[in-house]
């Protein structure tokens, strides 16, 4: 996506890099999730649908259980070294786990150790992948300002989406051919290297320098800028905004694949199916992006929480009596336009975390509320569908809305706060 809003040719080089980095990262990522329906057939036992619905929701998971050691880790080194050699390391992790993958056995080849083996691997995909949107996300708010700010960090998102539609392309032609599937992990690696190196030329920003400098002066006056609180109620909020965007994701890409087999596709139509639904998601996120020149972020958000909270309701009666897949992807259009995501205001809710505080809190949140929600969701609707079948959706998707919602709310305030701070500071200048 090209930007071209009165930013300097250093941000624009910037943004755009980060913007490759987080394609190649969302590629690597999702290359396995999109082609989970054909892996977990070639690297994990077989047996009753049950058993193998908690399989494939392990397998899910596993991609996120390393997520807050890695926001951690990588937190530690973004605050106290800067934001470019996380997403140089990141990338560099994410080129080794795919090609592990590439040249690993499968289950019929060396048994239970095949499992264990593309698990770790999806460990550390999740570790990596994680820490580097983040990453991305801060840099660009760091280095531009609103309104143009809102839709260059929405750019990380949009790459991700991009990155995802071209890992749905590829698992698509590999499934559907005689090219085979390693090929595919082969080119990850490939375009993951390609990532790392483009990063070398991202240069520090300026808001991340400045402020270590204001560090060293305050702790030569043995006062440190660490010591700064942050609200726990902005944490909540922002842990319980950014909850919505894995329940989008699991909902539109996941959730209906037994559903879809149920109506005669295979696990390669799936696929293709997939693909053509992540072009439409893309185009979604595109649109929303550039609402936020025109449109406050909060309400863009506001409207899409309500949306999904009204869906809750509507769409476990709308799939008890769908009868084709195209009734199913007409769903999944509707999920992802109403989707729980933080997308056009991803800016406003970073920008209330301390410069120096702001790698570990995002990265340690983003991570947390990964694990919660792909682990509440894969594993929390096997068994609710067993027991309440589709309404299962509604003890989910209602408290994620809920709680989205009092988020969005809650940094409407701080936004108010601000601007009446901003123009008393105003007003006294003048």
């Amino acid at each position: 996506m090209k930007i071209n809003l009165g930013l300097t040719r250093k941000q624009k080089e910037s943004i755009g890099i980060l913007q490759i980095g987080t394609f190649l990262e969302y590629f690597d990522l999702l290359l396995y999730v999109h082609m989970a329906v054909l892996l977990n057939e070639l690297f994990f036992p077989q047996s009753d649908p049950h058993t193998q619905a908690l399989l494939a929701a392990f397998a899910f998971c596993s991609t996120y259980i390393m997520a807050p050691i890695g926001a951690l880790i990588f937190g530690y080194i973004g605050d106290r070294f800067g934001r470019k050699s996380v997403i140089i390391i990141t990338t560099a992790m994410m080129a080794a786990s795919c090609i592990i993958l590439a040249n690993l056995p499968t289950y019929s080849q060396i048994g239970i150790t095949a499992t264990y083996m593309i698990t770790i691997c999806r460990m550390l995909q999740g570790m990596a992948a994680s820490s580097e949107a983040t990453g991305a996300q801060i840099f660009i708010t760091e280095i531009t300002k609103p309104p143009v700010q809102y839709v260059a960090v929405s750019t990380v998102g949009i790459s991700s989406s991009i990155g995802a539609c071209t890992a749905l392309g590829i698992a698509a032609l590999v499934t559907t051919s005689a090219i085979g599937w390693r090929s595919a992990f082969w080119i990850g690696a490939i375009v993951a290297v390609v990532g790392a190196i483009a990063r070398f030329r991202l240069t520090e920003t300026p808001e991340f320098i400045q402020m270590k400098l204001y560090q060293k002066e305050l702790l030569n006056k043995s006062i440190s800028a660490f010591h700064k609180k942050i609200s726990k109620k902005t944490v909540l909020a922002y842990f319980l905004i950014y909850c919505g965007c894995p329940l989008t994701f699991y909902l539109s890409f996941m959730y209906f694949a037994p559903v879809l087999k149920g109506l005669g596709y295979t696990s390669e139509k799936i696929i293709v199916h997939n693909f053509v639904l992540c072009i439409f998601a893309t185009m979604i996120s595109t649109f929303f992006a550039t609402m936020g020149l025109k449109v406050r972020p909060l309400k863009i958000l506001r409207a899409r929480g309500l949306g999904t909270l009204a869906l809750a309701i509507i769409l476990p009666m709308a799939i008890m009596n769908v009868s084709k897949p195209t009734d199913i992807f007409f769903l999944q259009l509707i999920i992802l336009f109403t989707g729980l995501e933080p997308l056009p205001a991803d800016a406003i809710f970073i920008k209330y975390f301390p410069v120096l505080k702001r790698f570990k809190y995002v990265g340690l949140l983003n991570s947390l509320r990964m694990i919660f929600m792909f682990t509440g969701t894969s594993f929390g609707f096997v068994y609710l569908n067993q027991s309440i079948g589709h309404w299962g959706l509604l003890v989910i998707i209602a408290p994620i809305s809920i709680g989205f919602l009092w988020g969005v709310r809650h940094f409407k305030k701080l936004e108010k706060r601000k601007i009446t701070e901003d123009s008393d500071i105003t007003a006294i200048a003048a």
